[in-house]
């Protein structure tokens, strides 16, 4: 099993109606989520969210894949050293 770290994953989703498949996925990792905000920025017609993280770095990229595949959506991820 990897060692835990700490990410901070920042998305923006362009596309709303992939918004229910975005909560999923998140829902699916939820036991490694610390805490997220979305801002919905809607002068740009998008959703700014920052998910923070306490995972295996497997598991924050397998995450960060699966919601880079979603159609209209953004996902990038930056770790700690830690």
């Amino acid at each position: 099993m990897d060692e835990k770290r700490i990410a901070v994953l920042s998305v923006i989703l362009e596309k709303r109606e992939e918004a229910a498949n975005l909560n999923a996925l998140l829902s699916q990792y939820g036991e490694y989520i610390v805490g997220r905000m979305g801002i919905p920025y809607h002068e740009k017609g998008v959703s700014v969210i920052c998910v923070v993280m306490d995972a295996p770095a497997g598991a924050i990229n397998a995450l960060t894949g699966k919601i880079g595949q979603l159609e209209g959506v953004t996902a990038k991820t930056l770790f700690s050293k830690y």
